[in-house]
């Protein structure tokens, strides 16, 4: 698929609006107010879903954007992983897991750039790694509406604190391994 030549395109506007809701999420969770910090994360995510359909449908795909739309849902993610972890709401190896495998793949992927690696078309997210981030942002709703006292769901969300960390050791270590496997062998850039 081609892609769109211009940068400031409806997907990119909102992909860019999901990374500035996450210091107000923060803030709003800092303050106590579960209820607008589940809005904010609520709204992150009808952009997070809206900006992918909208770049497929308008024809409106764009490197800036393949580069910020995962850049973005990593921003608002550990921003609530650290915020649920500190409110200890999630288990604290949960939050680790979360956070530590998206600082060993933003690493890798910037000593595969350092080396000459074009990871942008070497690197894509699996199904598996989009299951997992589906499963992050699901925990982390249904951790807020049930801290907003919204509606209780212990049981899903034990079911789902497994299933994450199960899906993020899984998932980090496909990417290191893919990774790995990509690296120059002799320094001039090519595995």
């Amino acid at each position: 698929m081609p892609f769109y030549q211009s940068n400031w395109t409806i997907p990119n506007i909102l992909t860019v609006l999901r990374i500035l809701l996450t210091p107000g999420f923060v803030m709003a969770f800092l303050n106590g107010r579960v209820d607008v910090a589940c809005a904010f994360f609520t709204l992150a995510g009808v952009t997070d879903a809206a900006d992918g359909l909208l770049a497929r449908v308008l024809h409106q795909r764009t490197h800036l954007g393949a580069m910020l739309d995962p850049l973005a849902d990593k921003v608002l993610l550990t921003a609530a992983f650290l915020c649920m972890g500190v409110a200890e709401w999630v288990p604290s190896w949960l939050v680790v897991l979360v956070i530590s495998r998206d600082l060993i793949i933003v690493g890798g992927l910037a000593l595969l750039t350092f080396w000459g690696v074009d990871i942008h078309d070497e690197i894509r997210p699996s199904f598996m790694s989009k299951l997992n981030t589906t499963g992050q942002i699901l925990i982390t709703f249904m951790v807020l509406v049930q801290h907003a006292g919204w509606y209780a769901m212990p049981l899903p969300i034990l079911i789902l604190t497994y299933a994450v960390g199960i899906l993020t050791v899984l998932t980090g270590i496909d990417y290191v391994l893919r990774g790995l496997a990509l690296f120059p062998a002799n320094g001039d850039g090519k595995p």
